[in-house]
């Protein structure tokens, strides 16, 4: 018996999923969920959920790093009584950890001193998303001596891009001397969804499946994926490009930062020795996107709300989405299986699938209005009107779980 947990951490928040798997060929079965929140802004918040025991935003001193909130969540595991499996941590034999960046790496890596410090490298590119991650790293294996510890790229789902895809129009040996490319990211979700859709219809070959993928939350992204392979991201060197998000700008002209502020190259008041963060990527990372346009990342008021400057922030996120979908579409060369809502707004934002889809009618995409506002309980729904040229689909994504599959399944755990 096998005993994974899979680890998302972000800047101020932790997500612990703990699975056990009795073989490579059965997916994992989840034994418990835990997140904490509210690390930038504390007191932090614990949810806990394992069989009978469910708490939630239970109120926690004294957590307000990464490392705490791994060690709190780890302690809790371990002292409750729903899950005897974790009672003593040497039962913990892998742990999972998300990792936005994983520059050339096109595979999950067994965490190791060159993995370490690669991504400590990486982190120049991406400061804003691979710092978290690290510190988890060094918790883990100080708490769980061990365990083996293998990260999962965000980026490692795009390694199938073409090269006339991720290349950017800039001095080459400059490109690759500063790694500088288009990555693309949200891959482990892009996986998960792959996967599901393809088990969906009728156990499709997932070799064989090209769809439109929408992961659409506080980050949002698209994805055009042939032959089960990622060909198209809407995200480049960093996760900022592309769709517009809760707090990033996405896609603007390059020189826009320079006539915003004179001091665009100048460290941003959050930054440190350790994570140097400029003003620009201050600005476009946390400051832009729909808290800029209306004051709120909140998108269910944002798409109920009848306010000019949200009815507007609406509008631009709905003209973003469509004009990926429409240039994947002619990528895929009209072959589409479906089209993928999924991420926490696509799952949940029924007017902005709509409308969404309605701009996508001439493409042959087609809505059925009732399956579209209706619950939606299975891993895959299917929201399409019956007479659509393509399907559209709804897939709640679990991230968490395709890093404990994946682990399952591969030779890392042996």
């Amino acid at each position: 018996m096998t005993i994974i947990l899979s680890i998302n951490a972000g800047s101020s928040s932790v997500k612990v999923s703990a699975y056990e798997t009795s073989s490579p060929s059965s997916p994992p079965t989840q034994l418990a969920e835990a997140s904490i929140s509210g690390l930038t802004a504390p007191p932090a918040t614990l949810t806990f959920r394992a069989d009978s025991t469910n708490i939630k935003n239970e109120e926690i001193p004294n957590v307000d790093s990464q490392e705490s909130a791994f060690e709190h969540i780890l302690n809790r595991l371990q002292s409750s009584e729903s899950l005897p499996q974790i009672s003593d941590k040497t039962s913990i034999t892998h742990v999972c950890h998300r990792v936005v960046h994983g520059g050339d790496y096109p595979d999950a890596h067994i965490i190791d001193n060159s993995t370490f410090h690669y991504l400590q490298d990486l982190t120049e590119l991406a400061p804003l998303h691979n710092a978290s991650a690290l510190a988890i790293f060094k918790a883990c294996m100080e708490l769980l001596p061990k365990a083996k510890n293998i990260a999962y790229f965000d980026s490692s789902f795009h390694a199938s891009m073409p090269d006339a895809v991720k290349t950017y129009s800039i001095d080459p040996e400059m490109a690759r001397k500063n790694k500088l490319r288009k990555y693309g990211f949200h891959g482990i979700s892009y996986s998960f969804i792959t996967k599901s859709v393809a088990d969906f219809l009728l156990r499709m070959d997932v070799n064989a499946i090209n769809i439109i993928a929408l992961h659409l939350g506080s980050g949002a992204s698209a994805c055009a994926v042939k032959n089960g392979k990622s060909v198209d991201n809407s995200m480049g060197l960093t996760p900022l490009a592309g769709l517009p998000g809760a707090t990033r700008s996405g896609d603007v002209d390059p020189s826009l930062i320079f006539h915003f502020t004179h001091d665009a190259g100048k460290p941003a008041p959050g930054s440190s020795q350790k994570m140097h963060i400029s003003q620009a990527e201050e600005i476009l990372n946390k400051r832009s996107g729909w808290k800029a346009l209306t004051g709120t990342t909140d998108f269910g008021h944002i798409s109920s709300s009848s306010e000019p400057q949200c009815k507007l922030a609406f509008d631009i996120f709905t003209d973003r989405i469509v004009s990926y979908i429409g240039s994947y579409h002619v990528k895929l060369e009209g072959r589409v299986d479906a089209l993928v809502f999924a991420g926490g707004i696509g799952e949940k934002a029924d007017l902005l699938r709509s409308r969404v889809v309605e701009k996508c009618r001439c493409l042959g995409f087609e809505l059925d209005q009732r399956k579209n506002e209706g619950p939606m309980e299975d891993t895959v729904t299917d929201i399409s009107s019956p007479g659509a040229k393509h399907r559209t689909l709804v897939c709640q994504t679990d991230e968490q779980f395709e890093m404990a599959r994946q682990c399952a399944a591969s030779e890392m755990v042996s």
